[in-house]
């Protein structure tokens, strides 16, 4: 089962691919370019050297010979893409240093240069958030009502000491303000991020991601932190001063990085591609499809996908996977919109779904929302009185999904002696097998069944834990309960 809509290849993440399709409805190729640019913290206008990591080209090891033409640049690696994917569009992407770091009147020399040739749909314009002024970030603004503009903004991590360690010589709030400013004007804005920088943990490396989250930026490039010869980083890692990701390190992270992030943001890169010939390590990464194939091994091990920890619903479908085979009996306890009722449905195609909800409104919507299944019997009753069905040992999963009808009367709930009830009666319909899904949720009623149903379970032999997506207490989390008893 595909468990993430962005993507036209089984992928878990929206894939940038996924993403040209549908916006272009052709193959589109980034041809990186160089502008002959350089950057504030190289020149001495806020600090000297660069980034550590930065070889003498700046983050622009593929793009072109800055002693050629913008237009011999492009023309060059067009002709070699053209031999494989003909009859495709171009991105001209602007890599190299930071590349809105010049006066204006240079700036669109360069960028109307690449956007007068052919099959340029667009232009992607990699800088830093401190070489935006107001009247460069006015030109661009009337330049992506032309074109399609994006903005790639080099944060690579949001925390400061880390920022300093690197020379990075901007900060974070800096970064914040650029993007919000970019928004304004409806500027399409993507982020590189690096794992493995120095002294980062990996909850370090997952709170950059949740940063983001906050920030409307529309697309994510994560890359591994790699040495390069001749760089201050170099003389870091050979006095061995910090530990190098192991790649099944940066695989772990990344996928913790992806659940974490807001699905609907482009991911455009989860690894990088240095330069093999200066590369001192990590050398695992000349091994580029492995390092993405490994991903999507994990994801899928982990049955999760981009934004999985975004809601504990899509814990519970996961459960539900884990648990469920297509020739089961499952019950729904409380189908509300039906949408819990619909997921079952499917992956029980071919067994059944029953049903159960107190409201005439919650068994009209379930009905018409599966009005095309024929596996799937609703009862409007509660869902205590579930054990007239006599299936008692037959049962593979059980979901409650506790609280109100979404958009209906909230005076209307699940409350605790019932729920307790209905899932007393539950275990005798499970098999040896089978769970019972729980999701609680922080209101009122809703804590009084949470605490009901735990203070009963600790009186009881049955094995049970709780998954949340959240730090926060105050949030909904699901309970698991199985039929195995402890110490059995």
């Amino acid at each position: 089962m595909n468990l993430y809509p962005f993507t036209d290849n089984n992928k878990r993440y929206y894939t940038l691919h996924y993403f040209n399709q549908k916006k272009f409805n052709t193959k589109v190729v980034k041809i990186s370019l160089n502008g002959g640019f350089t950057c504030p913290n190289i020149d001495g206008k806020v600090g000297y050297g660069g980034c550590i990591y930065c070889s003498n080209l700046g983050s622009g090891d593929f793009a072109g010979n800055e002693t050629d033409s913008l237009k011999k640049q492009f023309e060059d690696v067009k002709k070699v893409i053209d031999k494989k994917w003909p009859n495709s569009k171009y991105i001209a992407y602007f890599q190299a240093h930071s590349n809105t770091y010049a006066p204006l009147n240079i700036l669109k020399e360069k960028y109307e240069t690449v956007l007068k040739l052919k099959n340029v749909i667009g232009i992607s314009i990699a800088t830093r958030p401190d070489c935006i002024s107001d009247e460069i970030l006015d030109y661009l603004e009337e330049l992506s009502k032309r074109t399609y503009l994006t903005i790639e903004l080099g944060l690579q991590t949001i925390h400061e000491k880390t920022a300093s360690l690197i020379n990075r010589c901007h900060s974070l709030k800096c970064f914040d303000d650029c993007v919000r400013k970019l928004r304004k004007k409806n500027i399409n804005v993507v982020v590189h991020i690096i794992n493995g920088l120095p002294l980062e943990t990996k909850n370090m490396m997952i709170d950059t991601v949740k940063h983001l989250n906050n920030l409307d930026i529309q697309g994510i490039k994560i890359h591994m932190l790699h040495i390069l010869k001749n760089t201050k980083l170099a003389n870091m890692y050979l006095e061995k001063t910090f530990h190098i990701l192991t790649k099944e390190e940066y695989v772990t992270t990344v996928c913790d990085q992806l659940e974490n992030l807001n699905p609907n943001i482009v991911v455009h890169r989860l690894t990088g591609d240095p330069d093999f010939k200066n590369l001192i390590e990590p050398t695992w990464l000349t091994k580029k499809l492995t390092v993405l194939n490994d991903i999507d091994k994990e994801l899928e091990k982990r049955k999760t996908f981009q934004g999985f920890s975004k809601t504990i619903l899509n814990e519970v479908k996961r459960q539900i996977i884990l648990t469920v085979k297509e020739k089961d009996i499952v019950i729904d306890a409380t189908v509300g919109k039906g949408n819990d009722t619909l997921f079952l449905a499917n992956i029980v195609s071919k067994g059944h779904v029953f049903g159960f909800d107190i409201q005439k409104e919650a068994i009209i919507k379930t009905k018409e929302l599966l009005k095309n299944y024929s596996n799937v019997t609703l009862y409007q009753k509660s869902h205590d009185k579930m054990d007239f069905l006599n299936l008692n040992g037959k049962v593979s999963l059980i979901l409650f999904n506790l609280g109100y009808l979404p958009g209906g009367n909230k005076n209307i709930t699940t409350k605790a002696p019932t729920t307790l009830k209905a899932i007393k009666k539950s275990l005798n319909l499970l098999n040896q097998k089978g769970k019972i899904l729980i999701v609680f949720y922080p209101h009122i009623e809703g804590k009084k069944e949470a605490n009901t149903v735990l203070n009963w379970l600790k009186n009881q032999n049955y094995n049970y834990f709780i998954k949340r997506n959240t730090d926060q207490e105050n949030a909904p989390f699901l309970l698991v309960i199985t039929k195995d008893l402890i110490n059995r």
